[in-house]
């Protein structure tokens, strides 16, 4: 059967390799009363907040399970606003907000409905891999804008004046970033969507991380500067609500109708049952609940940075949010894909490659998730020291 050729557009996500080769030992290990630490994916380990599970369960009781409108019910809309309002002194309009399937489908949705085929599209290196694989799927190309430690793995307003072509249609940015947790300054976002506008093209902001972050300075969300900036988020990271496929964005009016007719053919509406589940996000406990875990994961965080450091990796940037941290390991191998299923079957310890995230160097990197909890993390520390002592 012949495929599309969009499908030859699509790269592998080398990710699931390594999750089905942890998956694979998992058994193993356990067979022999040992335990493996997976580092890998970047799923939050806690679950839904109690207040969402029990106002999920009360919405399947009650038999609110029929469809919505495709952007959502009302009520969450402005549940999402007044969030906006109340957290990040943005005023929103909710009929601008726009619930989806996950932030996956807000980013499929965005990208059909902006790029066209062979329109070019800007984003940083190193980026979460599927950004470049919505763009690709709606017939567009991804161009990767090399950065380093100096910019905090984020691109300059600069590099992208520079950058931009007659073929370049927009920029897709993240922040905090997977896979760097790293933030972009806020003035450095404010040139970003000065040029961008000036070139008369989008910019859509991932903020799936925005409120898993630690530093206040890049706690303010992309909506500040104006109504011409997408916004994707998703109850996902800072709900713990990974498997109910649910999230958001937030349009310029022009953009409203048309995401509705499309979104319409293409997923009628979010999940019922979730979308009343997710009202419960935004209660006073639900909200303090999540506050008590993001400072969980700044723990973390402070636990596992120091110890990668002390045993002799190089974190050239301290993590601002989400749960990663972008490690250069050249220093003990030159290739991190083999070097992270060396320390996999040898200590149990599951890492990520920097294969899926970079196109510069991606044999230097590789990403660690600390959404774990601090005893794992001190042990998994203890086993890659010992890992690279024995080397």
């Amino acid at each position: 059967m012949k495929l599309a050729e969009r499908v030859g557009r699509v790269a592998p996500f080398y990710v699931m390799e390594v999750v089905r080769a942890a998956h694979e030992q998992d058994a193993q290990w356990r067979a022999a009363g040992r335990s493996m630490i997976h580092l890998s994916v970047g799923e939050p380990d806690f679950t839904a907040p109690p207040q969402v599970v029990a106002a999920g369960e009360r919405a399947l009781r009650e038999g609110a399970t029929g469809y919505t409108l495709p952007g959502g019910s009302q009520r969450l809309r402005e549940a999402i606003a007044r969030h906006y309002a109340q957290r990040h002194q943005v005023d929103v309009d909710p009929s601008r907000v726009f619930v989806t399937a996950g932030a996956s489908a807000a980013l499929t949705l965005a990208c059909l409905l902006l790029v066209e085929p062979g329109d070019e599209v800007l984003m940083p290196d190193p980026t979460y891999p599927c950004n470049k694989n919505f763009v690709a799927a709606a017939g567009g190309r991804a161009r990767l804008l090399p950065t380093d430690a100096a910019s905090r793995f984020q691109p300059t307003a600069a590099q992208i004046d520079a950058a931009w072509g007659p073929g370049t249609r927009g920029v897709l940015l993240a922040s905090p970033s997977n896979p760097t947790g790293t933030s972009i300054d806020p003035d450095e976002l404010a040139r970003i969507a000065a040029v961008v506008r000036a070139r008369g093209g989008f910019l859509l902001v991932d903020e799936i991380y925005l409120e898993l972050g630690f530093d206040a300075r890049y706690g303010r969300s992309a909506l500040a500067l104006g109504e011409h900036v997408i916004s994707i988020n998703s109850f996902s990271k800072y709900f713990q609500m990974t498997g109910w496929r649910l999230g958001w964005m937030v349009v310029p009016p022009e953009l409203v109708e048309p995401l509705t007719r499309l979104a319409a053919n293409l997923f009628i509406c979010p999940s019922t049952p979730a979308q009343h589940a997710a009202l419960a996000c935004f209660e006073p406990d639900t909200l303090a609940e999540a506050e008590r875990r993001r400072e969980a994961f700044a723990q973390r965080r402070d636990v596992i940075v120091p110890a990668l450091r002390e045993i002799g990796f190089d974190v050239p940037v301290l993590p601002d949010g989400a749960f990663y941290v972008w490690v250069d390991g050249s220093r003990h191998a030159p290739d991190s894909w083999d070097f992270c299923f060396d320390v996999m079957r040898a200590t149990g310890v599951v890492l990520v490659p920097g294969r899926d995230f970079a196109e510069r160097d991606p044999q230097r990197w590789f990403r660690l998730s600390y959404a774990n909890s601090v005893e794992n993390l001190r042990e998994a520390a203890q086993r890659l020291g010992r890992y690279l002592q024995a080397r």
